[in-house]
């Protein structure tokens, strides 16, 4: 029984259109997912990834329109990283956040930059057997596109806590000094430590909320009972569950499917507000009190 690697990564926005206009537009992925958070329906839970909506290119931001400006610190992630296939990648796209008035840094192998609320995010060139995970954008050529992601860094006081936690209980491997492989039979990905700033993290938009490891359907409660029976006190299964790791990084672990095309067509992904079932009932009230979206491939 493995994880298969990042699943999502969820964050806050305090933006819905800017975030549209980042990820989507600009960033080239595909929302894929319209829907509203669950514990406040007049506010969006907003999806990207590539063209498929896969598990490994999916990350998603709540929407908290007055949400103060958060700071990652210990216990936090504080970087998503996406894979792409080349330096001539970076090269284009290091082109196209700058004439979008994006700051940059570029390394050998990577370029970093921050999303308009401060998130911190990266390219990194990698070689791997793992398939991409591509959207499709006028703009932006197929062997150039972000193509899922690499790793997340996070901050910790002290990485040898979390340790037996993901090598014993998720079966993550050593990588590096301070630094763990998620990797199953499809895909993998890297979970990385940084030490943690001395300033003390604050929640709010521009900052991660939790990430989620790929676990098959079949193997959901098992990694649920496996979780609690190392004292992480994980929720109850609801085709996900969450619990902190010991450096207090809030982990998922989520299903591989059964994907966003199970209540809209595949080729219309995130066009229409999609709502829970206990919600549609509400329709007619709930829509009008959501912010307008662009709509990114209009």
């Amino acid at each position: 029984m493995k994880l298969e690697g990042i699943h999502h990564v969820t964050c806050i926005t305090a933006d819905a259109p800017g975030n549209v206009e980042f990820y989507a537009r600009l960033l080239g992925l595909r929302l894929v997912k319209k829907t509203v958070n669950q514990d406040d329906p007049t506010v969006y839970h907003l999806f990207y990834a590539d063209e498929k909506g896969s598990a490994g290119a999916d990350i998603t931001f709540f929407e908290y329109p007055h949400a103060r400006r958060g700071r990652a610190g210990a216990g936090m992630v504080h970087r998503i990283a996406w894979r792409v296939a080349s330096e001539q990648a970076l090269d284009f796209w290091e082109q196209r956040l700058g004439v979008a008035g994006v700051e940059t840094a570029r390394a050998d192998g990577s370029l970093r930059f921050s999303d308009p609320e401060g998130l911190d995010l990266e390219l990194v060139v990698v070689e791997t057997n793992d398939p991409p995970l591509a959207a499709e954008h006028p703009e932006i050529p197929a062997e150039l596109a972000l193509q899922g992601f690499d790793h997340v860094r996070a901050y910790t006081s002290d990485a040898e806590r979390s340790r037996p936690l993901l090598e014993e209980t998720l079966g993550f491997t050593p990588h590096g000094d301070a630094g763990f492989e998620s990797r199953g039979d499809r895909r993998g990905s890297l979970y990385l430590y940084d030490h943690a700033p001395a300033e003390q993290g604050v929640g709010g938009a521009g900052t991660v909320h939790h990430v989620a490891w790929a676990s098959l359907q079949e193997d959901e409660e098992a990694w649920q009972q496996r979780v609690a029976r190392a004292g992480a006190r994980p929720t109850p299964v609801i085709d996900r569950f969450y619990f902190r790791e010991p450096s207090g990084v809030l982990f998922e672990i989520a299903t591989i499917g059964p994907g966003f095309a199970t209540d809209e067509p595949a080729d219309r992904l995130g066009e229409r507000l999609s709502l829970p079932p206990d919600f549609e009932h509400l329709r007619a009230q709930v829509e009008p009190l959501l912010t307008p979206l662009p709509n990114p491939r209009g």
